[in-house]
């Protein structure tokens, strides 16, 4: 709890750090570019998703099995599962669709971080591109190795959704599981600047899991303001990686 506590308010750091180095203008246009993306990719989704519930439903057989039966109660159970398989395949889409920005991103998030951290302790931050690119790179190998990972995941989320009431559960899965998985892509970067290998990065955010919990849930919530999400999201990161050296 203390860790989210420390993630929280790593937000809130952020904000006031960015008013204070200026950084406004330089993170608005990547964050312009991810709304519009984060927009068309919602509304492929949401055709998607439409015909793939409606694929499952037939190829089932759910449809005429209920019209058979005609009972009011199963028809609401099932009601309730085609909202919970909707989610999963949301969050499915959300968890793709935000490792493709982890992989696209990684050198500016990379650079981002190693700025942020340059700035904290005032010194004079020199633009190394074979160090940005080095970091980038774990970040790409993360976000891949991410994105088989979660598809295995969800995939068993999929199917566990089209049980009744068991399956209502699955979305709370899902977001709990995306809002880690962000989160530790957001907390690596800065390990990686302190020289942590995968494996030790690993280690650590599993001994201090409510640093990525609360990053990776703040992100989420950043999109209502969709715009600077990611900027901020790498940032409080940083921030939030710092505060736990210190303790």
């Amino acid at each position: 709890m203390k860790e989210i506590v420390i993630a929280f308010r790593s937000w809130q750091e952020a904000r006031h750090f960015i008013q204070q180095q200026n950084l406004l203008r330089g993170i608005l246009w990547p964050g312009i570019l991810y709304t519009l993306l984060s927009v068309v990719g919602l509304i492929l989704f949401l055709i998607s998703s439409n015909d793939a519930v409606s694929w499952m439903s037939e190829t089932i057989g759910i449809e005429q099995w209920l019209q058979k039966e005609r009972s009011e109660w199963l028809s609401f159970l099932f009601v309730m599962n085609g909202m919970m398989l909707r989610l999963v395949l949301l969050l499915f889409y959300f968890a793709l669709f935000k490792n493709l920005v982890l992989i696209v991103g990684a050198p500016g998030f990379a650079y981002l971080s190693e700025k942020t951290e340059a700035l904290l302790e005032k010194k004079d931050h020199q633009f190394c591109w074979e160090e940005v690119w080095r970091a980038a790179q774990r970040g790409i190998r993360f976000a891949i190795k991410n994105t088989w990972l979660e598809a295995l995941y969800f995939g068993g989320l999929i199917v566990l959704a089209l049980i009744p009431v068991v399956g209502w559960i699955t979305p709370l899965i899902g977001l709990l599981m995306q809002v880690y998985y962000f989160g530790f892509s957001m907390l690596d970067y800065s390990f990686a600047r302190n020289q942590l290998t995968p494996k030790q990065s690993a280690v650590f955010c599993s001994h201090h899991k409510g640093l990525a919990v609360g990053n990776g849930l703040l992100f989420f919530v950043m999109h209502l303001f969709v715009l600077l999400a990611p900027a901020y999201a790498i940032i409080a990161a940083t921030l939030s990686v710092r505060q736990v050296k210190k303790v």
